[in-house]
This record gives C-alpha cells, structure tokens and sequence, in this order.
C-alpha cells in the first residue's frame, strides 16, 4: 500500500502514448492508468517534463527503455509528491520534487525511485526544475565522478550550446576548471562564452582540434566531452594533453569511427571512456544525486548555476517540441508544461 495525501487520486492521466516509431508526429496525448508507487519509489503530481536527446532516440526506436521502466517518453520532471511507496523517507506528500525518472515523464503522473529526487532549489518554479537533472545527473557522472575534473584543468566541451553543453560549462567553470567549447554559430559561442567558456569555437568555420593546439601552445586540454562521437574521435584525441581524458557520452556523429590512428592513446597516455545513464543502477543513480545534493545544489541556490531556458511549450506540443530538439537551433533546455 502507498501513503498519499489525497484519497481521490484519479485513476486515469493524460501521456504522451507512440503510434509506432518515426517522425515527432508518432506521439499523441492519449489515456491510461496513473501508475502506483512501489517500495522505495514516490509517485510525483507532474507540473513540468524535460525533453532530451534520449527521449527521441526512443521515439525513433534506436533507444528502448530498460527492462521494468515505464514505455512513456520521459527522463525528466518535476512536480509535487501525492504518494510515498513502502520505505520512502525523506519526503512527504506535498513536497516539491525535480528528478531523474527511469521513463514515463510524459505524462501528468511518473513515479520515481527516491534516490533520484531532489528538491527544487530555492525560488524555482516547476519548468525551471525540470530543466536541472537529466543534464547535471550526465555531466556530474561523467566529467566528475569518471573523468575526475578538478581546479587548474582544461576541458573542451562539444556541443557547447545543447543542454548538456550549458550545464557542463558552467560545472566545469564553477570548479575552477579552464573551459573551451564548440558550437554551430556566432550566438552559440557567444551564449558559451557567456557561460564561462574562454574560447567558444564555431565548428561550421574553425577547425577545433588546431584551434585547441594553438589556444594551449600546443599543450592540449585535459579532458573533452564529447556528444559526437566517430565523426570527432581522431580530433579528439590529437586534442588532448598527455594523460588526458576523453568522455563520450553519444554518437550524433556515428558510432563507428573507421581508419583512426590510435598512436596518441599509447604515446600520451590517454583515457577514452563514455557511459549512458538510464541503465545504471538505482544506487549508482543515488550516489551522483547525493553529490549534487552536497557540491552543486548550493551553487544554484546561491544563483551561481542556473539552466538555460530555450523554451517551455504546453503538454499537447510535444511534437513541436522534438522538432525543436532534432533542429538544433536551441540554446539550453527545452521543457514541457502540464501545469
């Protein structure tokens, strides 16, 4: 049995259902059963949903949600706790929460393992929350926790202007870290530089690997991100410094990377890792939000931190709003709003 605040909860929600995988046109906002919370999950009243690259992967059906996940579009919400499931502390009905849901965050309930909840930070409404944890949960895993990024280092950022991106410039420039980015034009990088980025690098008419050898003295950075993947991955590692590390954590640009020299990983002593987020455990999930909770939560109540708002759309929009997404003209994050 769940604890809830109201005894009326209904029975029925609004969601995003896929009539079949393709183009954004396959989603319709359609009705089905409001999920019920099991042993150490909340389920969230959801006010606002994030839209993310995952998600039209999904929709695509190159991206299939994990076994036992919800099939509904969505990594991302925030909303106001209704149900607790059995051994749920540290919330209440009532609370507002922002978390990484494993799916179904296109809906007007999701449920969500606690370990994944944060509350909102200080002043935030429901859209600006939804905007914080698919990114900071991907950019804390993989530039902190695996690459360890520390104060005095270098990083390059691709796909600087993405939600990803602005979240990682801003992480890495809160910690001290020496930022370069790339992005596909003027008010891209100057958005970047905005963030905190020293050099922000226009793809579309710089060559970024000879513009990072020439910004360090030939040096290179110590750590890239890289959402790119085959297209990127020998320029990438001619960009690194000796013992330096490349995180990669999509493959826009293929997966596949054919007649690469590898000589630099052997000769500079590289690191090439990636990692995805969905199919991590709940306790691996849990440690990075405690970590956030402790390290970058305060930064964004003090105001230091904050996600960049591209737009926020109503619920029946979703369409229009993975339009938005695969165009790539955004800047920052791109949000849902169903209440």
């Amino acid at each position: 049995m769940s604890q809830s605040t109201a005894t009326s909860l209904p029975t029925e929600m609004r969601h995003v259902a896929l009539d079949g995988f393709g183009a954004p046109d396959v989603m319709t906002v359609a009705r089905g059963p409001v999920p019920q919370p099991k042993p150490g999950e909340i389920l969230v009243r959801v006010e606002a949903a994030g839209v993310n690259r995952p998600d039209v992967a999904q929709r695509q059906g190159s991206y299939p949600p994990p076994k036992g996940a919800s099939p509904i579009l969505g990594l991302e919400i925030a909303g106001e706790v209704v149900a607790l499931g059995q051994g749920v502390s540290g919330f209440a009905p009532g609370d507002k929460v922002c978390g990484l849901a494993n799916g179904g965050g296109y809906a007007e309930y999701c449920l969500l393992p606690a370990g994944q909840a944060l509350r909102f930070p200080k002043g935030y409404d429901a859209a600006r929350a939804a905007a914080l944890p698919e990114t900071f949960f991907t950019v804390w895993a993989n530039l902190f926790q695996m690459v360890g990024l520390t104060e005095g280092e270098s990083v390059l950022i691709h796909g600087g202007s993405s939600g990803i991106g602005t979240t990682a410039i801003q992480l890495a420039h809160a910690f001290g870290a020496t930022v370069y980015a790339t992005a596909g034009s003027k008010e891209k990088c100057d958005a970047c530089e905005k963030l905190g980025a020293v050099r922000a690098i226009n793809y579309r008419e710089e060559d970024f690997a000879a513009v990072v050898k020439d910004v360090t003295g030939g040096k290179g950075v110590d750590a890239i991100l890289d959402m790119i993947g085959a297209a990127y991955f020998e320029r990438n590692l001619v960009s690194l410094a000796k013992d330096g590390c490349l995180s990669i954590i999509a493959f826009l640009g293929g997966a596949v990377a054919e007649k690469v020299d590898l000589t630099p990983i052997m000769v500079k002593r590289l690191t090439v890792t990636g990692s995805t987020m969905r199919p991590r455990t709940a306790e691996e999930k849990r440690l990075i939000r405690d970590e956030l909770l402790e390290q970058v939560w305060p930064l964004i109540d003090a105001g230091r931190i904050a996600p960049v708002m591209h737009a926020v759309l109503p619920f029946d929009q979703v369409a229009e709003a993975h339009r938005l997404m695969e165009s790539s003209s955004h800047i920052g994050k791109i949000v849902l709003k169903l209440v």
